[in-house]
């Protein structure tokens, strides 16, 4: 069994997979009915909770929930970027890495601590 500082960070990444495609694989598919599409996203995001919500009962025992959130929007990013890439086949820009940048150094000082 996976410990309970690892476990949200797995499932987190494996909740985003899901979530990103929900949310922006139909981007490839604008031929669909929206009604379509949302259905299908919905159920997309049913995975995406099944990963998340344990991923987040399981990390607060050792995370804050500041942290956690933290995590999860880091986690989104990384994730989005690499969809990004390789699903929509849409460039990461210099401006896309700096603006990543400094979200990651905003997560740093949520997990820094006290300053």
């Amino acid at each position: 069994m996976l410990s309970a500082k690892l476990a949200p960070p797995l499932l987190l990444i494996a909740s985003n997979v899901f979530m990103t495609f929900a949310w922006y694989g139909h981007l490839k598919y604008t031929n669909k009915p929206l009604w379509i599409v949302i259905l299908v996203s919905w159920g997309i995001a049913l995975f995406e909770y099944c990963l998340a919500v344990p991923a987040n009962r399981i990390g607060h025992t050792v995370y804050g929930a500041a942290e956690l959130k933290t995590m999860q929007e880091v986690i989104t990013l990384a994730v989005f970027a690499v969809f990004s890439v390789f699903y929509l086949k849409e460039a990461l820009t210099l401006n896309h890495v700096v603006g990543f940048a400094f979200i990651a150094l905003g997560a740093f000082f949520v997990f820094k601590g006290p300053l």
